[in-house]
């Protein structure tokens, strides 16, 4: 029964011709379909069949790969109802723009047009991916709610100490250091590191989060302001004489007498410049890169103990006795702006970090909040005994500072405010004010020590790693520190408006080509260069090509310097004429020579 199966079967493959296996670019036959089909498997190993169906499988898996790569079909073959990248909301990117399209310059300049056009791409990409990224933050803003019908100016800091987490309960503190003070203070920019400084020559820097006292030192003479430098390594002391750099273990590493009777100071962290104001009436720029005095400007308005910096274009206000703001730069020694703000002295200043608006405080007891793009006035509020000290957050918060109260006000300059947000009273007198980086915490210097006040929803939640890590280890720091360097901004570029730097002041180089073209006296670019015409025979050798180039150069010359003499000949002989003129108008005779003598 056996053998006449195996015959049948040897009779029918040596009937049939072997076919060679498919590929995956040749289509299936129409034979190969239906009925056939099953007759052809039935004569055939299992190995063959599982090789046929794998081979039958590819062109099925790459047709699948390409509807899937082009996006508008999925595998099962419907079209894809969103096709495309998610869209963007128009507003989110406008949050993230910084310039507009520059525009295209003339056919010819190829190289600068797909120079600019590649830079307007990978601008708009990095908008568009700011937008999207911005979806995922991790954190959002904090705010103070109170129950119905209760004020939040009412709610005490020990309530709210006891209401949110340990972690931020802990926040909430008080140094009691009445011997040596009124104290200023200074926050680094990862909002990691205090900075304190008392009248009486007491020096402390603190990692406030941790509580952990990095060094302790009493300088023997009155302090007037303290700054951290561009990391929380360094830091600037003004003290009663000279200015004084230390570092983060208390050792003196500079002693700058250039600087004298310096009574406040600001750091420019992009410029690496430290601006300071002293009491002889000069503002002067310190780069601590390579520790050089950048300028040395004398304002002439008498003593300067109100000061602050606009981050957003590094322009220094300061507020002056008879109730003027200036606005001042490196690169002038006249003042940018005068602005008139109070009918009395100015006693604060504070700008936002958009460069928007700007906020003072004077001996008339009003608060006032300036649009610094108009220079004009938005709010006046009148406070019944003013404000000492003004310092604003990053999400617009505004701290003012009366006597032993500290009063917090949200959206001064949107909606009129008609009673504060929050209120604190501290043991003594206030002498700075300064909210910490990316905390919701404010910080009061005052006569009997120090206090961290709680103030929900003060600070960016969200902070940029690349720019300031509150979490960076020394390692990073260091190569922040080196990147930094590199990118530093000369002090030439600050002006009142940063977008000007990528525009082109055509004026100016108009009055420039016009200087040059009367020095040379023809006009450089009035034509393109000669090229030499390629000729055979050997007739373009190297010599032969420089010598039609100076032939045409000379003959050029000759066009011009006939110009010039003939320009020259012809205003020879104008002048000639009207000297011509004038001695015949002169020896005419007139009615009036017979009264001569």
């Amino acid at each position: 029964m056996a053998s006449p199966s195996k015959a049948t079967v040897s009779e029918a493959h040596v009937g049939k011709k072997k076919k060679p296996p498919a590929r995956y670019w040749q289509e299936p036959r129409e034979e190969e379909k239906g009925g056939n089909k099953v007759g052809k498997d039935e004569g055939r190993t299992e190995s063959a069949l599982q090789q046929e169906q794998h081979t039958k499988l590819k062109p099925r898996k790459r047709k699948q790969e390409e509807a899937g790569s082009d996006g508008k079909k999925f595998i099962s073959g419907k079209s894809d109802p969103f096709p495309g990248p998610a869209p963007i909301p128009e507003d989110r990117v406008q949050k993230f723009k910084r310039k507009d399209k520059t525009k295209t310059p003339r056919p010819k300049h190829r190289k600068l047009r797909d120079m600019i056009v590649r830079s307007d791409e990978a601008s708009e990409m990095a908008h568009k991916q700011a937008a999207r990224l911005d979806l995922l933050l991790p954190e959002d803003a904090g705010f103070l709610e109170g129950d119905e019908d209760e004020d939040t100016c009412t709610i005490s800091q020990e309530d709210i100490a006891d209401a949110v987490d340990i972690t931020s309960g802990a926040k909430y503190f008080n140094l009691k250091l009445s011997q040596f003070g009124p104290y200023r203070l200074d926050y680094s920019k990862t909002g990691r590191h205090l900075l304190l400084g008392g009248r009486r020559g007491h020096v402390a820097c603190i990692d406030w989060q941790s509580k952990q006292l990095m060094c302790e030192i009493n300088v023997m003479e009155s302090v007037n302001d303290v700054k951290w430098l561009h990391s929380e390594t360094m830091y600037a002391v003004a003290q009663k004489k000279w200015l004084h750099i230390y570092d983060s273990n208390g050792i003196e590493l500079h002693c700058i007498r250039k600087f004298n009777d310096v009574l406040r100071m600001q750091f420019l962290p992009y410029h690496f410049l430290l601006a300071t104001a002293s009491a002889t009436s000069f503002l002067q720029y310190l780069d601590v890169s390579v520790g050089k005095e950048v300028a040395a400007i004398c304002t002439k308005t008498g003593r300067l103990d109100v000061m602050c910096q606009n981050p957003h274009n590094a322009i220094i206000h300061l507020g002056h006795p008879n109730g003027t703001v200036t606005l001042w730069s490196p690169n002038q020694k006249e003042a940018l702006v005068k602005m008139l703000c109070h009918q009395g002295g100015v006693r604060s200043v504070a700008v936002d970090k958009t460069g928007t608006y700007m906020v003072t405080s004077g001996m008339d007891k009003k608060l006032k909040v300036y649009d610094i793009r108009a220079f004009k006035p938005l709010k006046s509020y009148f406070l019944p005994a003013g404000a000492s000290c003004l310092s604003l957050s990053h999400r617009g918060l505004l701290s003012a500072a009366t006597g032993d109260i500290v009063q917090v006000y949200k959206d001064v300059w949107s909606t009129p405010v008609t009673k504060p947000y929050m209120a604190h009273r501290v043991r003594g007198t206030v002498w700075g004010l300064h909210y910490c980086p990316f905390e919701d915490v404010l910080g009061v210097g005052h006569g009997d020590g120090f206090t961290s006040m709680l103030v929900p929803g003060a600070g960016e939640p969200n902070f940029d790693a690349l720019d300031a890590n509150p979490y960076r280890s020394a390692k990073q720091r260091q190569e922040w520190e080196v990147k930094a360097l590199l990118e530093k901004i000369q002090p030439e570029l600050i002006s009142l408006n940063p977008n000007e730097l990528g525009q082109v002041d055509h004026t100016t180089f108009q009055q420039r080509h016009q200087d040059r073209v009367q020095a040379l006296g023809f006009d450089p670019l009035a034509k393109d260069r000669f090229t030499p015409k390629y000729k055979k025979k050997g007739r373009s050798s190297a010599g032969n090509i420089e010598r039609r180039k100076k032939q045409v150069a000379h003959e050029d010359q000759r066009d011009i310097i006939r110009q010039t003499v003939e320009d020259k000949m012809k205003m020879e002989k104008e002048r000639q004429e009207k000297e011509k003129k004038k001695a015949e108008l002169s020896g005419q005779k007139s009615a009036l020579d017979r009264f001569k003598k």
